[in-house]
């Protein structure tokens, strides 16, 4: 029995700050304080603030330790595990606070208080390598329940009371798909999880798989038992690492505990998962390019119908639902459709995953009920836009979606309120933008994105896209004419409406939704050839206010052009024939001497 469990951060934000380190150091301290017997280190999944990694939860207080460097240990365990008393300096404090946070009051907090985690659930709770830590949280206990005392009809009619959408991006009602699957006859069925998270700003799907990995085993062997499917895939993106080991350790684990393999639990229901990695196409995200992958081809998607519940992988009935609408399924199953259907709004039902980035202070991973605002998703778990900005303008879907603008951050978010406001749910990315977004250079960002990533099949896609971007690249180089805003309407319409998959048919959104809202700034690149952002580089200029110089000759020094004018202690002006607006004497004048136009 141990007095003390110390939870260190092992997904991919916090490794990548250094929590490693961090566990190394704390392992060798404790050893060398003899404490080896009374504190146990415990390596989870993400909390969900990956802002301020390596984040350390020290229990049975609960203490939250957040930018935790290796230097810090000896007195987190000399002050916290020998003397009682937490540091201070290194507790989690909320923004404009200047009382840390303790145990009892985490859940409080702005960040977490209108969170409800169910596909999060295990998130920074357990050690996702450690399937013993998985039961303990009623792991298992719902693909028991099915073999043990449902019927396949039974586990899809809960599903569709539970009013289970998928959370990959077109939010199909899961429970359906399956039926779908089950009344296809064939010899062979496949189960399929689409870990392939391409969005741009995305890594919802990622921090579950390293989090949970047995949540989304159990799931695929529930889906495999209701279609009458023996085989099952997980395709994830060979860029997540850690993901893909634990996704291998948990395999092992499940079948050495006869969880997965042949006759699991003494049923005789047969079930086995592989894994097969991506090469990181975004292409592949969409589900029949996914299959053509797997199947050993280059992703490209195929026409539909047949669907793949007909037709999907090796020409076989397949499902196929990404990895948050599987981390759902265990708990719908144990804790029945109606505790699922009572969160979120009468259309949209249960929780959403989304990863919290761009120009907002609490950058992380948020799960929502469906129907909270954007307003409450940013000024209050988001902590708001930092540096005193205003905010602009919100992302969801990557480039599949669309931009809300400030006036609507009123707008409860879920599947179809999103749609009714020209953007759409996507697999969960977030991106918040303040005043100093330009919204047509976001527009080709996205854009110059969908247009590599297009496979080229389909000519929409593959030249329609290529001649948006050059529309888009004609206004922001300050070349536009009025004209050119009919042009891009009429081509993404096009492209939106003849594309062959999901891809094709998303890729104007990010257009079409910025003109909606945005149209003034494009007018401003063309009619006063004009940045109102001042992000256009052929649009922006540079100038020195005389009287705020304090001709300190800064400015001069970190120009790589030599385009300011003056010695030292002189007014100092630039020469914009040399000017290559590169910002360097911007960023370094304190005085606001310089100016963009």
């Amino acid at each position: 029995m141990f007095r003390i469990h110390a939870l260190i951060c092992g997904g991919t934000g916090c490794t990548s700050s250094g929590s490693v380190k961090v566990r190394e150091a704390l392992e060798k301290e404790i050893k060398a304080k003899g404490l080896e017997d009374e504190v146990k280190i415990v390596q989870t999944g993400c909390f969900g603030l990956c802002a301020l990694g390596p984040v350390m939860i020290i229990y049975p207080e609960g203490t939250f330790y957040s930018m935790v460097k290796p230097e810090d240990v000896p007195e987190i365990v000399e002050e916290h595990f020998l003397k009682g008393r937490p540091v201070e300096r290194l507790v989690y404090k909320e923004k404009n606070e200047e009382t840390p946070h303790h145990a009892s009051s985490l859940n409080e907090t702005a960040f977490y208080k209108k969170q409800k985690r169910v596909a999060l659930r295990n998130c920074g709770v357990i050690n996702p390598e450690n399937i013993d830590e998985y039961i303990a949280m009623d792991g298992y206990f719902a693909i028991a329940k099915v073999l043990k005392e449902m019927t396949p009809d039974d586990v899809i009619n809960t599903l569709n009371a539970s009013g289970l959408r998928g959370r990959g991006g077109g939010g199909f009602p899961t429970g359906r798909k399956w039926s779908f699957a089950k009344a296809s006859v064939s010899d062979k069925k496949y189960v399929v999880c689409n870990a392939d998270e391409g969005d741009p700003g995305a890594f919802m799907d990622r921090s579950v798989l390293e989090g949970d990995p047995h949540a989304v085993l159990e799931a695929m062997s529930i889906a495999g038992y209701a279609i009458g499917a023996d085989e099952g895939w997980i395709y994830v993106r060979a860029e997540y690492p850690i993901a893909v080991r634990r996704l291998q350790i948990a395999i092992k684990q499940a079948r050495e505990y006869g969880l997965l393999g042949e006759n699991i639990l003494g049923t005789g229901f047969n079930f086995d998962i592989h894994i097969r990695l991506g090469a990181g196409a975004f292409v592949c995200g969409e589900e029949t390019a996914l299959l053509t992958s797997i199947e050993g081809n280059r992703g490209e998607p195929r026409p539909r119908p047949p669907f793949p519940a007909v037709k999907g992988l090796f020409g076989k009935p397949t499902i196929i639902n990404n990895v948050e609408t599987y981390a759902n399924i265990p708990q719908i199953i144990l804790k029945g459709a109606d505790w699922f259907s009572s969160m979120g709004t009468e259309t949209s039902k249960g929780t959403k995953v989304f990863a919290l980035g761009g120009k907002i202070t609490n950058t992380g991973l948020v799960e929502i009920p469906m129907g909270t605002t954007l307003r409450e998703i940013i000024e209050e778990i988001g902590g708001g836009v930092p540096n005193g900005k205003k905010f602009k303008a919100a992302q969801t879907g990557g480039p599949s979606g669309g931009c809300i603008p400030a006036s609507l951050i009123d707008t409860p978010i879920d599947y179809d309120n999103l749609i009714k406001i020209g953007s759409m749910m996507g697999s969960g990315g977030l991106i918040v933008m303040d005043e100093d977004t330009c919204m047509v250079d976001l527009a080709k960002f996205f854009l110059e994105f969908t247009v590599d990533e297009s496979c080229g099949k389909c000519a929409p896609c593959r030249i329609g896209t290529v001649r948006m971007l050059e529309i888009l690249d004609k206004i922001t180089s300050g070349k536009g004419e009025m004209e050119d805003l009919d042009k891009l309407e009429e081509l993404a319409k096009y492209v939106k409406n003849a594309s062959l998959c999901g891809l094709g048919q998303t890729a104007p959104n990010p257009v079409l939704s910025t003109l909606r809202y945005f149209r003034d700034e494009y007018e401003a690149h063309i009619k006063e050839k004009r940045c109102p952002a001042g992000v256009c580089k052929n649009l922006l200029s540079y100038e020195i206010v005389a009287d705020k110089c304090k001709k300190c000759h800064m400015c001069a020094k970190v120009c790589p052009a030599g385009a300011i004018r003056g010695e030292v202690r002189e007014i100092h002006s630039i020469d914009k024939t040399k000017c290559i607006k590169c910002g360097a004497c911007f960023d370094t004048c304190k005085f606001g001497a310089i100016i963009k136009k």
